[in-house]
C-alpha cells in the first residue's frame, strides 16, 4: 500500500460494525516536494455492482425503489430513493453479483449483462469501486415477483417507467442517486434508446 508519496502508515479500525470505519495517519509528499502528517478516515463497505434493465421496444427501464437511512438524515423528506438494481459483490465477481441481484430485486433473470463503468462513487471516504452494467430484458425473463431479499431486510418496490419519463425525473431531481444518473446518462448518451 505503501508508494513513493506515502509513507510510515498506520492504521486503526474505529468501528467493525455494519461495514468497517478505518483511521489512517501518514505522512504525504506534497506537490513542492515537502513531507506532512495527514490522517484521514475511510468507511469500508466493500465492491459493489449496478445495472439499468432497458427494453428498446418498450422503451422502459426497470428501476427500484426503496427506502434509504443515510438519506432520510441528510434532508431527502421520506427516504425514499429511486435507483438502478444493485448490490455488494460478496465474493462474486462483479457480473455474477448483478445477475444474482437482478433476480433478487426485479424478479427477472437475464443471463447477459454488459459492463460500461468503473467508478470509485465518494473517493473521499468510501473505498467501494462500483462497476457499472446495462442490461437488456424482455416479458418472459420476469419469473419471479422481486423485491430483494428477505433476509437482507430488503424492501425494494420494483418500478417499469418509460425512458423519457426517467430523464424527466433526473431533470427535476426525483432521481438522485448518483450510480442511476450515470447510467441513465450513459444510455441517453451511448443511444440504447435511437
Amino acid at each position: 500500500m505503501e508508494n513513493s508519496i506515502i509513507k510510515n502508515i498506520e492504521h486503526e479500525i474505529l468501528s467493525d460494525n455494519w461495514y468497517t470505519l478505518n483511521k489512517y495517519t501518514f505522512e504525504y509528499q506534497k506537490f513542492d516536494g515537502s513531507w506532512e502528517i495527514q490522517k484521514r478516515e475511510s468507511y469500508d463497505c466493500g465492491d459493489g455492482a449496478a445495472v439499468l434493465l432497458y427494453n428498446t421496444q418498450k422503451r422502459t427501464v426497470v428501476l427500484t425503489r426503496q427506502f434509504r437511512m443515510p438519506t432520510y438524515v441528510n434532508g431527502n423528506t421520506n427516504g425514499m430513493m429511486v435507483e438502478v438494481c444493485a448490490g455488494l459483490l460478496d465474493g462474486l465477481t462483479p457480473e455474477e453479483c448483478i445477475l444474482k441481484e437482478i433476480l433478487e430485486e426485479t424478479g427477472y433473470q437475464l443471463t447477459e449483462v454488459t459492463q460500461v463503468l468503473v467508478t470509485y462513487m465518494c473517493p473521499g471516504s468510501v473505498t467501494q469501486k462500483l462497476y457499472l452494467f446495462v442490461g437488456a430484458y424482455e416479458e418472459a425473463m420476469k419469473i419471479e415477483e422481486g423485491g430483494g431479499a428477505e433476509h437482507e431486510t430488503e424492501n425494494i418496490e420494483v418500478l417499469e417507467i418509460p425512458f423519457e419519463k426517467a430523464l424527466h425525473l433526473m431533470a427535476t431531481g426525483e432521481i438522485r442517486d448518483a450510480k442511476t444518473v450515470m447510467l441513465l446518462q450513459y444510455a441517453q448518451v451511448n443511444g440504447l434508446f435511437s
